[in-house]
C-alpha cells in the first residue's frame, strides 16, 4: 500500500482535477493545467529521444520561463537529475559547475550564452515538438533518490552541490502549501529565481495546489507592481532587499494593493522597518528561514493571534523572528552550544542553529568530507548564530563569520543593521568587522540611501547611538551600492575583503 513520494504526482493530480484551469501565465501566453502536463510529457519524451537516461544530469540555464518551470517535472520524469544554473554567474563559474556535476545536456535560454561541449538546446519549443505528448516510459522513482542538485553561491569557496531527494521535494512542497496557504485560487508571482532552491520549492508547491504561476524574466519593481494589480496576485516571495525595493517604489508612486497580497520573506532576517513598509502598501508578511541545504524555508514565524494586540513596532519585532519548524520538520530545529547542548531559552544566549528531518539535504554531491563536516553530531550545522526565546521561537542574530568581536564583546551585525534600516533615508545596509588598532575590530556600515534622500555618516552614527549601546554602533560608514548575490543577498565576503585588505583577521 506504499507508493514513493514524488512531486511528479502533484502535477498529475492538478492536471486531472484542474485540467481546464489556467496554470501558467507568461506575458501574452498562457497554458491550462492540461496543456502544462502535455508539455512536460513532451519534454520528458524529447529528453529520452536525445539520449538522456536514468541518473544523467541535465543542466538548465534560464530565467523564470516555461522551460525552467517545466524542467522541474520533465527532467525527473525522464529519470534524470535536474541542475538549475544561476543565471548571474560568470561563464567560468558555470563551466566549473557543469564539469563538477558531469552534465550530459544543457537546456539554455537563447539570451544567455554559455559554451558547452555536449548537446545544447536553445530552441525549446522546437525541442518539445520532437517529444511524445503521451510519454509513458517514466521510471518509478526511488523516493530517496536524487531529484536535483542545487549549487551554493560559493561566496566562501568553491560552490557545493546540494542533493535533494524526491521525498524531500514532495514533503517540502506540501509544507509550503500548508504554511503559506496555497490553494487553487492562489495567483503566485515568480520573483524568486527558480535556480535558487528550485524557487524555494514553489515550482512544485504552486502546481500541487492547482494555483496559477505568473512568470517574469527579471525583477523590475514597476513591472512587479503592475502584475500584482493586473493578475490579482495573492502570493509572492523574496529576500528583504527585493521586497524593500518594491515597497519603496510603491510608496513613491502612491501604490497600495487593496486586494491584499501575502509575501513570504526569507534569505536574510528582515528589519522591522521593511515589515512596516509592507503593511503600508497592503502586503502581509510571512517570515521564513532556511538554507539551500534545507530545500529553502525550514522554519516560519508562525503568527499567534494574541500578538495582534501588540503595538506595531513590537509586532514587527516579533514577525522578524525566524520562528519554529515547518510542519514537515516538526521540532527538528535546535539552537546549541559547542557541545551540542541546547542553550537556555532566555532570548540572550547565542548558539548555532542545527536541523535534521525530511527537508534537510541528502548531502553534498561528490564531497563526502564536506558532508561529514556539515552533519557532525547527527545534525546539519547551519553556521547561523541565534537565540531561543522563552516562547520557543528562535531568532537569528548573525552568521558565525559575520559576528563582530570588538574588545572581547560580541556584536550582532544583524542587530546593528536593523537599527540602521530604521533610519528613514536608508534603503540597504550591511555591517562587517573593520580592523581597529585599539579594539581589534569595530563595526563598519555600508549603506545605500533611498532615491531622493540624504544623510551623512555622522547623522547615521548619531541615530544608532540614540537606540543601541554605543559600543555596538558603527565607527565608519561608506555610502554606495552594495554587491549582491543572484538571490539578493548582500555579499559580505566582498565587503570584508575590501576592509581587511592588508590586515590579518584573527577571529571567526
Amino acid at each position: 500500500m506504499l507508493s514513493p513520494l514524488t512531486p511528479l504526482d502533484l502535477l498529475a493530480r492538478s492536471a486531472y482535477v484542474y485540467g481546464d484551469k489556467i496554470a501558467v501565465v507568461d506575458g501574452e501566453r498562457s497554458f491550462t493545467y492540461a496543456e502544462f502536463n502535455t508539455r512536460v510529457h513532451r519534454f520528458a519524451s524529447a529528453l529520452r529521444k536525445a539520449g538522456i537516461r536514468a541518473g544523467d544530469r541535465v543542466a538548465v540555464l534560464s530565467p523564470n520561463t516555461p522551460m525552467a518551470l517545466e524542467a522541474h517535472f520533465a527532467v525527473p520524469m525522464a529519470g534524470a537529475i535536474l541542475v538549475m544554473l544561476n543565471t548571474r554567474l560568470q561563464e567560468h563559474e558555470l563551466t566549473w559547475i557543469m564539469n563538477h556535476c558531469g552534465a550530459k545536456m544543457l537546456m539554455r535560454d537563447p539570451q544567455l550564452p554559455l559554451a558547452f561541449a555536449g548537446p545544447t538546446i536553445t530552441d525549446y519549443e522546437a525541442f518539445l515538438e520532437s517529444g511524445d505528448p503521451l510519454f509513458a516510459n517514466a521510471p518509478v522513482p526511488d523516493e530517496e533518490g536524487v531529484i536535483c542538485i542545487n549549487y551554493t553561491s560559493g561566496t566562501t569557496g568553491f560552490p557545493k552541490g546540494v542533493m535533494y531527494t524526491y521525498r524531500g521535494a514532495y514533503l517540502n512542497a506540501l509544507g509550503e502549501i500548508m504554511e503559506y496557504g496555497l490553494t487553487e485560487s492562489s495567483v503566485y508571482l515568480w520573483t524568486v529565481p527558480m535556480f535558487h532552491c528550485n524557487g524555494w520549492c514553489f515550482t512544485w508547491a504552486v502546481t500541487g495546489a492547482g494555483g496559477k504561476h505568473v512568470l517574469i524574466r527579471q525583477v523590475d519593481h514597476a513591472r512587479v507592481a503592475a502584475l500584482i494589480q493586473e493578475q490579482r496576485v495573492t502570493q509572492m516571495c523574496g529576500a528583504p532587499i527585493v521586497i524593500g525595493g518594491l515597497t519603496q517604489y510603491c510608496a513613491n508612486n502612491g501604490i497600495r494593493f487593496e486586494h491584499g497580497v501575502r509575501i513570504l520573506m526569507a534569505g536574510a532576517p528582515p528589519s522591522p522597518a521593511v515589515i512596516r513598509a509592507c503593511g503600508e502598501i497592503g502586503a502581509d508578511i510571512d517570515h521564513a528561514y532556511g538554507l539551500t541545504e534545507t530545500y529553502g524555508p525550514h522554519t516560519i514565524c508562525a503568527w499567534r493571534k494574541e500578538w495582534d494586540a501588540l503595538p506595531i513596532a513590537e509586532r514587527a519585532m516579533r514577525k522578524s523572528r525566524q520562528g519554529v519548524g515547518y510542519i514537515v520538520c516538526g521540532t527538528d530545529v535546535r539552537v546549541v552550544d559547542s557541545q551540542m547542548n541546547d542553550i537556555p531559552a532566555d532570548g540572550e544566549t547565542m548558539g548555532e542553529v542545527v536541523m535534521r528531518g525530511n527537508n534537510v539535504m541528502l548531502g553534498y554531491y561528490n564531497s563526502d568530507e564536506a558532508t561529514a563536516e556539515a552533519f557532525r553530531g547527527g545534525w546539519f550545522h547551519s553556521g547561523d548564530l541565534a537565540v531561543m526565546h522563552p516562547d520557543g521561537y528562535l531568532e537569528v542574530r548573525d552568521r558565525a563569520k559575520d559576528i563582530v568581536i570588538s574588545g572581547g564583546e560580541n556584536i550582532s551585525s544583524i542587530e546593528v543593521e536593523k537599527t540602521i534600516y530604521d533610519h528613514p533615508a536608508v534603503l540597504e545596509a550591511a555591517i562587517v568587522a573593520c580592523p581597529d588598532e585599539k579594539w581589534g575590530e569595530v563595526p563598519k556600515a555600508f549603506v545605500t540611501l533611498k532615491d531622493g534622500q540624504s544623510a551623512t555618516a555622522e547623522e547615521i552614527i548619531a541615530f544608532c547611538r540614540s537606540r543601541i549601546a554605543h559600543f555596538k554602533c558603527p565607527k565608519h560608514i561608506e555610502f554606495g551600492p552594495l554587491p549582491k548575490t543572484a538571490t539578493g543577498k548582500i555579499r559580505k565576503n566582498e565587503l570584508r575583503s575590501r576592509v581587511w585588505a592588508g590586515h590579518e583577521r584573527r577571529v571567526n
